[in-house]
């Protein structure tokens, strides 16, 4: 069903998994906000969607994360919050793990997920829909991965304490825990992954969309979505 009317906002929209949710809100009708770092990607994206506008946003910086937030506050609503931004970082032993790399990666997929939901929390209503990209990472411990690791685990509780503060006032919030997937984070930690066993994000962003579209009385408060057995 075409929903015309409805806004949403995606970060980290200008590749990947991002990009394929955006890509697929769009085929819904959906009239989107578009979010990453890099200007000149997301005015590329932005040409073939239609409906579409872009906002170059840093979701560590709280300034830049408020810039964003004027933007979508002009439409007076969000119907939809896809907090999908997101980084690895390489693989690294605890012992010698660069703390500029562990901050990087934990402001990035944790930090920042706050300031963006903290931000546009107003402009949420009744029936809307909060969609945070987890992974299995935050219940499978993956060696060499820490940082990444304890910013999905602490992404996860985050995203069960604001479902539960935010259920009063019929406002969803869905964790997706998406299993391997091939998009490009891989070539920060394994670029020998073999992709050709992976899901698609077409794949994930179709049970995302089916999601956020499902009756406001629907209740579906995570989406873990993995290869078949034995894939990877």
């Amino acid at each position: 069903m075409s929903t015309p009317s409805k806004l949403a906002l995606v970060t980290g929209a200008s590749r990947g998994l991002g990009l394929a949710i955006a890509e697929a809100l769009s085929e819904r009708g959906f009239h989107l906000i578009l979010s990453a770092r890099d200007q000149g990607t997301l005015d590329r994206v932005v040409a073939r969607l239609p409906n579409s506008t872009s906002v170059a946003c840093d979701i560590r910086d709280p300034e830049s994360v408020a810039r964003l937030a004027a933007v979508v506050r002009k439409s007076k609503r969000l119907d939809v919050l896809i907090n999908n931004a997101g980084i690895a970082g390489p693989v690294q032993p605890v012992e010698s793990l660069d703390y500029e790399i562990w901050r990087e990666v934990v402001e990035t997929n944790l930090h920042g997920t706050f300031l963006v939901t903290q931000a546009l929390l107003p402009l949420l209503g009744e029936g809307s829909v909060i969609v945070n990209n987890v992974s299995v990472a935050a219940r499978t411990a993956f060696p060499g991965m820490s940082a990444y690791n304890s910013s999905k685990r602490g992404l996860l509780a985050f995203t069960e304490t604001l479902r539960e503060e935010l259920r009063p006032r019929g406002i969803r919030v869905v964790a997706l825990l998406p299993g391997a997937t091939d998009t490009g984070i891989w070539k920060q930690f394994w670029p020998d992954a073999p992709r050709e066993r992976m899901m698609s994000p077409k794949t994930i962003a179709e049970v995302v969309v089916g999601a956020v579209t499902l009756p406001a009385s629907t209740n579906v408060d995570e989406l873990v979505v993995t290869p078949s057995a034995g894939s990877l």
